[in-house]
């Protein structure tokens, strides 16, 4: 293959989200004494999926999102909640929930012997570090970007400007992104004028009139693509 530099998504493409997310959220429900079920989880997913998308479209930073949510989540709630300290105790929680994707460390270990590896996220900077760096992953990676170190976020082409001289990399055609998301990572790369390939494990329609150089359904794919 042409590419030097394969810039990986984590969040829905290596890891677990969905796993990482309800554990951490009942157990910092736990932790505060607080009723909760699966009625609390699917409110909160609604919630955290707008906040994410104003984040993506510059209406909310990153340091409101990690408070925003919560407070629409208990703004109805009969019981007095700490919204900062439910926070914090969350987002360490979701940090140590380094559940991978299936094909996920063997695809990153093949990869690792072929290219440069980058984690591109925008998710919260600890968090990422936190799971990446307890999960078997952090061996094949050579460098992690989030959007809150650059002052960027996918699909931005700001976040790819800072990867891009963080790594001393200049050739956007050998450069390759893959994600889960069409709105920040196929759109990304699209803004930059890198090659795309959607990782599409569900086989979602693509009503966006995206079109990403690839698509996949499951990781180990990559492995004949690249």
């Amino acid at each position: 293959m042409k590419y030097d530099v394969i810039l990986l998504d984590a969040d829905g493409t290596l890891f677990d989200y969905d796993l990482a997310e309800a554990n951490a959220l009942e157990k910092t429900y736990q932790y505060f004494n607080l009723n909760y079920d699966n009625q609390e989880l699917n409110q909160y997913r609604i919630i955290n999926s707008q906040i994410w998308r104003d984040f993506e479209e510059g209406r909310i930073d990153s340091k409101s999102l990690r408070t925003e949510r919560f407070k629409r989540l208990f703004k109805d709630s009969k019981e007095a909640v700490d919204i900062e300290g439910f926070s914090k105790r969350y987002l360490t929680h979701l940090g140590e929930g380094d559940y991978l994707i299936d094909g996920a460390e063997a695809v990153c270990k093949y990869l690792y012997k072929k290219y440069q590896i980058i984690i591109l996220t925008n998710g919260i900077t600890d968090v990422q570090y936190s799971r990446i760096n307890r999960s078997p992953l952090h061996k094949y990676i050579h460098k992690i970007i989030t959007s809150e170190e650059t002052g960027f976020k996918k699909p931005d082409i700001g976040i790819f400007d800072y990867t891009f001289h963080a790594i001393a990399h200049k050739d956007k055609g050998r450069t390759l992104i893959i994600g889960d998301s069409l709105s920040s990572d196929i759109q990304g790369g699209v803004n930059y004028q890198i090659d795309t390939c959607w990782y599409n494990p569900l086989g979602d329609e693509n009503k966006t009139g995206l079109k990403p150089t690839y698509e996949i359904k499951d990781l180990k794919e990559l492995m004949e693509l690249l």
